[in-house]
Formats: C-alpha cells, sequence, structure tokens
C-alpha cells in the first residue's frame, strides 16, 4: 500500500471520528440543568450550566423562568462575582400550605443574571454556572423545565424553550428540563444512561478513530515487508 494511499485513508478516518463526535458536542453547548439534592417533597440546589456559543461575542445576560404549575415556596440565588441578580416575585393562583401553619401566596417566578461589563460576561470557548436553592420540590411530578434566555453582547438573543418530547429528536434550543432523583423518570434516564453518556461517547469514537489509524499503519508497513539494505 503506498504512502498516499496511507495518507488518504488516515485523513478519512480522522474524519470519520470527527463527524461521530458532533453530535455529542453539539448537545453538551445547550444550556442545561442538574441537580446534586433535588427529591420530591426536599430542598434543593438547581445549577444552570451556560456555555459560550458565540465565538466573537460574550454571554451577558441570563434569565430562566421557574416552573409555576408547581412553584417554589422558597428560593435563594447564589452570588456571581462581577454579576447582578435579580428575582421576579408573581402572586400565586392559590396559597400554599406548609408544614407549620405557614401559608405562601407568591413565589419567584425568573431570576435574572446581568453581567456588570462585557469583560465579566461569559467569553468564546468559556462557561459558567448560576445557582439557585429552592423548595420543597412538587411530589406529584418526574420533572420540571426551566425556560432560559441568552443574552450576548452583540445583541444576539437565543430562547432554550423548545419543549422536549421522548421519543423525537432533540430540538435545536431545547428548555433545559430537571428530572428529581427519586422519581420513577429519573431512575429511568440513570439505567439508559442519559445525558451523562456523553463523555463515553466522545472517548469511544475517539478510541475506534486511534484503533482504526493504528490498524492501518500496521498493515501498511507488513506489505512493504522488510527493508533489505543495500551493498555497495
Amino acid at each position: 500500500m503506498s504512502s498516499v494511499r496511507v495518507r488518504r485513508i488516515v485523513a478519512a478516518s480522522v474524519a470519520a471520528v470527527g463527524l461521530a463526535l458532533v453530535p455529542a458536542l453539539t448537545a453538551s453547548a445547550h444550556v442545561t440543568v442538574s441537580s446534586p439534592d433535588a427529591a420530591p417533597g426536599g430542598f434543593g440546589k438547581v445549577v444552570l450550566r451556560v456555555p459560550n456559543e458565540s465565538d466573537s461575542a460574550s454571554t451577558v445576560a441570563l434569565s430562566v423562568d421557574l416552573p409555576t404549575d408547581t412553584p417554589f415556596a422558597f428560593v435563594s440565588v447564589r452570588p456571581v462575582a462581577g454579576w447582578t441578580v435579580e428575582t421576579t416575585t408573581e402572586a400565586l393562583p392559590e396559597p400554599v400550605e406548609l408544614e407549620g401553619g405557614f401559608t405562601v401566596t407568591e413565589a419567584v417566578a425568573t431570576v435574572t443574571w446581568t453581567a456588570d461589563s462585557e469583560e465579566n460576561g461569559v467569553g468564546p470557548g468559556e462557561f459558567t454556572e448560576f445557582e439557585v436553592s429552592a423548595g420543597p420540590f412538587p411530589e406529584d411530578v418526574d420533572q420540571l423545565t426551566f425556560p432560559a434566555t441568552q443574552t450576548y453582547s452583540d445583541g444576539e438573543v437565543v430562547e432554550w424553550a423548545d419543549p422536549v418530547q421522548e421519543g423525537d429528536a432533540e430540538p435545536e434550543h431545547p428548555a433545559p428540563t430537571l428530572e428529581l432523583s427519586g422519581s420513577s423518570a429519573a431512575a429511568e434516564s440513570d439505567d439508559d444512561g442519559g445525558s451523562s453518556d456523553t463523555p463515553a461517547i466522545v472517548l469511544g469514537a475517539v478510541g475506534i478513530g486511534l484503533g482504526l489509524i493504528a490498524l492501518i499503519v500496521a498493515l501498511s508497513g507488513r506489505r512493504r515487508g522488510p527493508v533489505t539494505p543495500s551493498v555497495t
């Protein structure tokens, strides 16, 4: 096998690995939501991970809508250096009775973080996380959605609000969705691998590509055979 043919096959293999990585890398660039301790009926931390998808502008604002059908009675936000945070409170359709005879008539509906300057924003190739402590989480739902609006320094606005339907292809801008730990839906997501499979997919694709390249190089060397030194 000629060296030119080997180079062409290697290049094609690398390209194929790159295409295999595209879906995983694209999915990881979405605004996502997670929690280390959220469970039905309890309190927990909600973490919004915000990557910057722009090549030239910075993310300078993020607004997140909290669930309205099952509102949180208590919400507190973690400050972020260089950012200002504001909350919008709305009256609840019906009062919520809590333990101890405490009644809640309004709840935080929206949380907005705004960078104090473009320099404090999330630059190209960067990401940051915004955190909210909330509760109690509802006991009769398996997941909660947190539609988000991401604003860039060049004026571009991205609405992460497309509904995610099980069994359908992922929309372009899916709404961040949190599976509640301890729920049946969360357990099924863990059994299926869920979004945590992304690193495994990436590593698997890289491993396959490297193995293929090594095989091609080995076969090329075998076909050439040993080199006999010339005798002068």
